[in-house]
């Protein structure tokens, strides 16, 4: 039987707060490729880089979009268990899988933005579906690009009709082209579960919806592809943002996933749902034009669409705490 020693400084219940926070966050298919381990009382956030997608994410670039949306959900916890928190990416070069630390600084109490983002966290889940036909408003878009710019990433509205047009021929080329890459094909069925269960790993069917696009962002054999109109006319529908960093380094790709995490829990906080797109990205000549035509200043990491709900959807499985917590935790 594993026995289980206090890590230095925190409590079960902090501990049971910190790993739960961890769980609840978004991940490339649903893979949760993290692990929260302890060095005395300071927090290690480990990349799981043995949980690979060859086909979707070969260059693992959405594994730390991931680990930083993990990240955001962890320090949020350190806050509201009244802590300063000092972050520190990337710590130790020889270490490449340890992607942050959050060290426990005084005590202190957490700021109302940070209590209300940290509420969001059971609330959030990636919303695959259309929205309602209500439209967002520009005072909230100006709040989601400000929640981003905080992080110091840059969160591009694209709203207008050329550019629409642009996104839209790009997303039906990507679509096309995963739709008849096998390989892909084979290792989203891998990753998609068959019946819905409250833990695990993977998509859940419901996850999916048929015919879909863009809303899944995910491209099954069987999804009824949308002509260009009418997948332009979906896009002004919707509010959509690129997330762009200045660089295309791992260090990049973490912040872009905090950032876009924080984002996304001051979306839901306001009353919105969203989801990621990050597949069409990875075919090189997508993510180039998408640069060139939109004409951004970086590299773009990832797009995100916000809305209004116009109906519940499932919330993903997650895995039990004990496989999220590392050897500093265990005797």
């Amino acid at each position: 039987m594993v026995e289980r020693r206090q890590p230095e400084g925190w409590s079960p219940a902090e501990i049971e707060v910190l790993a739960r926070a961890l769980l609840r966050a978004p991940s490339v298919h649903n893979i949760q490729p993290w692990l929260l381990d302890f060095d005395g009382d300071r927090l290690l956030l480990i990349e799981r880089r043995d949980l690979v997608l060859p086909e979707h994410d070969p260059d693992g670039r959405d594994r730390l979009l991931s680990c930083g949306a993990a990240l955001a959900n962890v320090r949020l916890a350190v806050r509201v268990l009244g802590f300063d928190a000092r972050t520190e990416m990337f710590p130790d070069p020889g270490r490449p899988e340890l992607v942050a630390t959050v060290e426990p600084g005084p005590r202190s109490a957490p700021a109302p933005d940070e209590l209300h983002r940290y509420s969001a966290i059971e609330r959030r889940h990636s919303y695959r579906r259309p929205f309602s036909a209500r439209p967002v408003p520009r005072h909230e878009i100006v709040a989601l690009r400000a929640a981003a710019a905080a992080q110091g990433i840059e969160a591009r509205p694209i709203l207008d009709e050329l550019e629409l047009t642009q996104v839209a021929d790009l997303l039906e080329f990507a679509a096309e082209a995963y739709q008849h890459d096998h390989g892909y094909q084979r290792e989203l069925a891998l990753w998609t579960i068959r019946d819905e269960r409250a833990h695990g790993v993977g998509l859940a069917t419901s996850a999916i919806p048929t015919g879909s696009l863009p809303w899944a962002g995910l491209v099954r054999a069987s999804t009824a592809l949308p002509d260009r109109s009418v997948l332009k006319r979906r896009l002004t529908e919707e509010t959509l943002l690129a997330f762009v960093t200045p660089g295309d380094t791992r260090h990049d790709r973490l912040r872009a996933g905090y950032a876009l995490q924080n984002t996304w829990l001051s979306a839901v906080d306001h009353g919105l749902v969203g989801s990621v797109l990050t597949q069409p990205l990875h075919l090189p000549e997508v993510r180039s034009a998408l640069r060139d035509d939109l004409e951004l200043g970086g590299f773009p990491q990832a797009l995100m669409r916000f809305g209004y709900s116009s109906g519940p959807v499932e919330a993903s499985p997650r895995r039990v705490v004990a496989e999220v917590l590392g050897t500093g935790f265990k005797a």
